[in-house]
């Protein structure tokens, strides 16, 4: 059933069978939520979740839950077999910059071969109409510049994670030029995003999760680089892009069938010190200090240009910085005294963009 009593995504993913991998991960488990409120049939494929709390146990959702690693070509393609989806969303991989530069390999064979096994599987079947391959803003070439990266502009990376999603981009172009060009073929997309806040993050060497977690101990978080600037948003906004390329894919426009940014408004580029104090207002117990040891390579200025998904998809934000991270907070309080709020914060996420016009909702 979807949610509150509007029309989203023009009813598309109403009855639509959908495989989402990664589903037991943060973002994966918001669009999971999402899917589910939209009446799609989902079956996830995923590995077990990394942390505990798990932001999917949490939901409960009615989906086929199943556990796998995308570096399992067979497990895929059994999975898409059983499911029979018209559209895959491609989520699941190894997300973290400091845990790729212990692990490079992890992440190599995670973000690369497994975007090859998932698209080597849609592949095989004829029932996926569309695939969006999600990778990140951290894909480009980072020039240390002070404007946005476009679509267009060279990939690249320094540490594991960035160069592996770099790769997987290459790989989804290489499939969509290769094999997905012909008539009959699916319509194959890549969706890059900023730094995603949101409640149910529990991952390792992530600055909210890990101001959290300080907290409810009592203690003061050492932070690594203040004065880093990354373009943040709330997980929903970019949901909403992938939704709305997935709409776009399923009503068979070709012309959406390469790279898209999700990115914030350009205000909402802000430091790590910046959002760190922006926080504190929502959550004044919030306390951290500036470390002084040795750190690997991070880029320190980061974002992404959003002309094109705002021009040719109609896709705009609904939640600026303020409203995210006050949504961000609320959902962790909430949390800590026995509630996860995330189908209201989706509701109320869904009542905004309605507010703000933008062409996704319509009542």
């Amino acid at each position: 059933m979807e949610s509150l009593d509007v029309r989203q995504f023009d009813n598309i993913y109403a009855g639509r069978r959908v495989l989402l991998s990664g589903h037991t991960g943060f973002k994966g488990s918001w669009l999971a939520q999402w899917l589910v409120q939209l009446g799609a049939t989902l079956t996830g494929f995923a590995l077990a979740p990394a942390t505990t709390p798990s932001h999917w146990q949490l939901l409960g959702l009615p989906a086929t839950d199943l556990r796998g690693d995308v570096r399992d070509l067979p497990a895929l393609d059994a999975a898409l077999a059983g499911s029979q989806p018209e559209i895959v969303f491609h989520l699941a991989a190894q997300p973290l910059v400091r845990r790729s530069y212990r692990d490079p390999l992890e992440s190599w064979s995670t973000n690369v071969m497994g975007t090859a096994n998932v698209l080597e599987a849609c592949r095989r079947h004829r029932c996926v109409r569309a695939v969006v391959v999600v990778t990140t803003d951290k894909v480009y070439a980072n020039q240390e510049w002070a404007w946005g990266y476009r679509e267009s502009d060279r990939l690249g990376g320094h540490d594991p994670y960035s160069a592996s999603k770099a790769a997987a981009e290459l790989v989804t172009a290489s499939y969509r030029q290769g094999f997905f060009s012909q008539d009959g073929a699916p319509l194959l997309a890549t969706a890059r995003a900023g730094n995603v806040i949101g409640g149910g993050d529990w991952s390792e060497d992530r600055l909210i999760p890990d101001l959290v977690r300080a907290s409810s101990r009592g203690e003061t978080l050492e932070i690594r680089s203040p004065h880093a600037t990354r373009p943040w948003q709330h997980v929903l906004d970019c949901m909403a892009g992938y939704l709305l390329l997935g709409q776009r894919l399923l009503e068979g426009d070709h012309g959406c069938a390469t790279a898209w940014n999700f990115g914030p408004a350009a205000q909402d580029n802000r430091s790590v010190e910046a959002v760190l104090a922006l926080m504190q207002v929502h959550w004044p117990a919030l306390a951290w200090r500036v470390s002084d040891a040795p750190q690997p390579h991070e880029a320190s200025l980061l974002y992404l240009d959003s002309s094109l998904a705002r021009s040719r998809l109609g896709w705009q934000p609904a939640w600026n910085l303020g409203q995210a991270l006050a949504a961000t907070a609320a959902w962790y309080r909430e949390h800590a005294d026995g509630d996860a709020p995330t189908r209201r914060q989706l509701d109320a996420y869904i009542a905004a963009a309605a507010a703000a016009g933008v062409n996704w909702v319509a009542a």
